[in-house]
């Protein structure tokens, strides 16, 4: 049997390959979406005596909230002292675990497409391709499910921790004066919501191409050779 490397372009016509090139492509969206963000509320103060004081509420990937700080050193605010204050909540576990998965499929959708492309005519003599094939995108529509879930999860949490009673409940000085506390300036998590989106899709997006890699494998084939052919009827053997 020839195992060297021969380039063919046509599975990318066919459904098995076309899918795999999706599925690359929206990984990178999903992960993309997540781990590369960073933003900014802006946090203002109305103080008893009239004037005002602006916090700024920083945060980025992983989402450690409980490190990230929102008041640093002794400041005063409102002519409060403030010790160093850090904000509340932590996304990091649903918002790396998102991000791995996600990685994890870009890298493995380019193995396949590799495979389909140069060693197509290895994948197809043996068993052992496709199987293997269709058992990890079955894990990994799992994985996606999972996945998603959760980051949509943490990701509610996160604008918890960062809309007004989030940050009103981290400020010490807030708590029984008279004065108001109001993000007046929200982030833009727009990025972020994109990613929960794309989570679900690539979970349908693998779950339809599992059906595609199923027909590869030779459970899909013996199924259909142990079918009886139109009009073929069991003639009994004579006594």
């Amino acid at each position: 049997m020839m195992t060297g490397f021969r380039l063919n372009l046509s599975p990318l016509k066919e459904p098995l390959g076309f899918v795999k090139l999706v599925e690359w492509l929206t990984a990178i969206f999903a992960f993309g979406g997540c781990c590369g963000f960073s933003g900014t509320n802006i946090v203002s103060l109305f103080c008893g005596d009239g004037t005002n004081e602006t916090v700024k509420a920083n945060f980025h990937y992983p989402f450690r909230l409980s490190q990230v700080p929102l008041v640093v050193g002794n400041t005063t605010l409102c002519n409060h002292s403030v010790t160093t204050t850090h904000m509340m909540g932590d996304s990091s576990s649903a918002a790396e675990f998102f991000v791995g998965i996600g990685v994890v499929c870009f890298l493995y959708s380019m193995v396949a497409l590799l495979v389909y492309l140069g060693y197509m005519h290895v994948y197809k003599d043996s068993d052992f391709g496709p199987i293997f094939d269709f058992v990890i995108t079955a894990i990994l529509v799992f994985l996606w499910l999972v996945s998603s879930s959760a980051w949509a999860k943490g990701l509610q949490n996160l604008k918890d921790a960062t809309n007004t009673e989030g940050i009103g409940a981290t400020l010490a000085v807030y708590k029984g004066s008279n004065i108001t506390c109001e993000v007046t300036d929200f982030a833009s998590m727009r990025t972020l919501n994109i990613s929960v989106v794309f989570g679900y899709l690539n979970m349908f997006i693998w779950a339809g191409n599992a059906w595609f890699v199923y027909k590869e494998t030779r459970w899909h084939s013996q199924k259909f050779s142990s079918q009886p052919g139109p009009g073929r009827q069991h003639v009994p053997a004579p006594i």
